[in-house]
């Protein structure tokens, strides 16, 4: 990818990506890390469609992300978002709309349930109903239901307690193992970052300021900004202007 994004606001372009060049090497977990207002989502919704940059192009399998059927990308290319949509109906309805919209046959929606830890009685509940941690973990099943190649995490664990965010993060980690699952995750929890990520990528102010294999970036940081953020110097809202 190689991309710029921006808005204008009260008449003025406000820039929300800068130029962000990478890729991603398949079967690989990504890590996006920075302060909060980066960029990092705005970065994860260029890459299903969500948005689209203003300038520059992001490239699935070799094909330029506006080249492809929406309905198709979107299925190849899973977005979780930290404050998931629920789909009206029940559990099961939202466990089973991947199927449903493809015409194919409905998951083992208990079996899904099993993989997160949450109970079948849960099936038959409204999911507008559902708690915050109880919404993040059937919004990543509806996703992993549709089988990506590709999976962005937008915070997917922010609102789970600790055993059930480690519950999901194994769930995702044996994706990639077994299936050779690509994930670009979005971060603030940097002990997350460091356990998950092969690539880490620092985001600050629309520009990925540091990209690295994970392990090199958090114990021999090469920008001011990277050393900042390992030594808990770089708060939360600084230096952003994007989403």
């Amino acid at each position: 990818m190689d991309v710029h994004r921006r808005i204008v606001v009260d008449g003025r372009d406000r820039h929300l990506l800068r130029g962000v060049n990478g890729s991603v090497t398949p079967g690989r977990v990504v890590t996006l890390v920075g302060p909060s207002g980066a960029g990092k989502s705005t970065l994860l919704s260029l890459c299903n469609l969500l948005q689209t940059p203003d300038e520059g192009a992001v490239f699935v399998w070799g094909w330029e992300v506006r080249q492809w059927p929406v309905r198709e990308l979107r299925r190849r290319v899973g977005l979780v978002m930290q404050q998931p949509v629920m789909l009206p109906g029940t559990v099961a309805d939202n466990l089973a709309a991947a199927a449903r919209l493809h015409a194919e046959a409905e998951p083992d929606n208990r079996g899904l349930l099993r993989l997160v830890g949450l109970p079948a009685e849960l099936l038959a509940r409204p999911a507008g109903a559902l708690s915050g941690g109880e919404k993040q973990r059937i919004a990543l099943l509806r996703t992993l239901a549709n089988r990506p190649e590709i999976l962005l995490l937008d915070e997917a664990t922010s609102a789970l307690d600790r055993e059930s965010a480690a519950v999901v993060e194994e769930l995702v980690l044996r994706r990639v193992r077994d299936e050779g699952l690509t994930v670009l995750w979005v971060t603030h929890d940097l002990a997350l970052a460091r356990r998950v990520g092969d690539e880490t990528w620092l985001v600050v102010d629309g520009r990925v300021v540091e990209q690295r294999p994970t392990a090199a970036f958090f114990d021999d940081p090469q920008s001011e900004w990277a050393r900042r953020l390992v030594r808990g110097h770089l708060a939360p809202a600084e230096g952003g202007e994007g989403t």
